[in-house]
């Protein structure tokens, strides 16, 4: 099966329906991302299959369980699962932050080339981080353990804004939610093409915004 069989297999096992043009924006941002790979070592997977489940496939199994509104992806490294989600969502907003510099100026010319409208990297730490605005939602798929995402960021979420961590086994870590915040799910997910556990954790935290 071609990578595009892989992707739709994949999306319909996800129960998700990605119209032509997002299907073959994302089979394009996989090209890249395997080109920029072989110089500036962005991901550990070397194989385009294995980049459409690991990297592609994991993103998207968020989308059912997201809502409508500015985003903030922290740690994104290659784009993931920002860059993904915003292709998909190309009426929401999203901002990309991570401290790695190649990862952030491949993001920026995927941005380019793709003709995506709907994006924004910054290359910096989120504790240096000069930024007024919040957001409706802040996700992370590989940023830090759960209780260090939350405390670093729960000032950046607007007042009805939840966080979002894409973790895999994740009972320990519910243990460092810092004071007042809470988990409001934990999602179990089953990626197509991954043996390895996934979920999603969802939560608020009280005070949004206010530094």
């Amino acid at each position: 099966m071609n990578l595009a069989g892989e992707l739709q297999q994949g999306c319909e096992q996800l129960g998700i329906a990605l119209n032509l043009k997002a299907q073959h924006t994302l089979l394009d941002f996989v090209v890249l991302l395997d080109k920029w790979n072989k110089v500036y070592n962005l991901t550990a997977v070397r194989d385009q299959r294995q980049m459409v489940s690991n990297h592609l496939l994991d993103s998207l199994a968020v989308i059912p369980y997201l809502w409508p509104g500015r985003w903030l992806d922290v740690g994104c490294g290659a784009g993931l699962p920002g860059l993904v989600l915003a292709v998909v969502q190309p009426d929401w907003q999203f901002v990309l932050l991570d401290s790695n510099s190649k990862k952030t100026s491949f993001v920026q010319q995927v941005i380019i080339e793709l003709g995506l409208l709907n994006i924004v990297v910054y290359c910096s730490r989120i504790e240096a981080w000069q930024n007024t605005e919040r957001f409706d939602g802040i996700i992370s798929r590989a940023f830090s353990g759960l209780g260090e995402f939350i405390e670093k960021t729960r000032h950046l979420l607007n007042e009805q804004g939840r966080w979002v961590a894409m973790k895999g086994m994740v009972e320990q870590e519910l243990k460092s939610v810092p004071q007042g915040c809470r988990v409001e799910r934990v999602i179990p997910l089953r990626v197509p093409g991954l043996s390895a556990a996934r979920s999603l954790v969802i939560g608020t935290c009280k005070g949004n915004g206010i530094t």
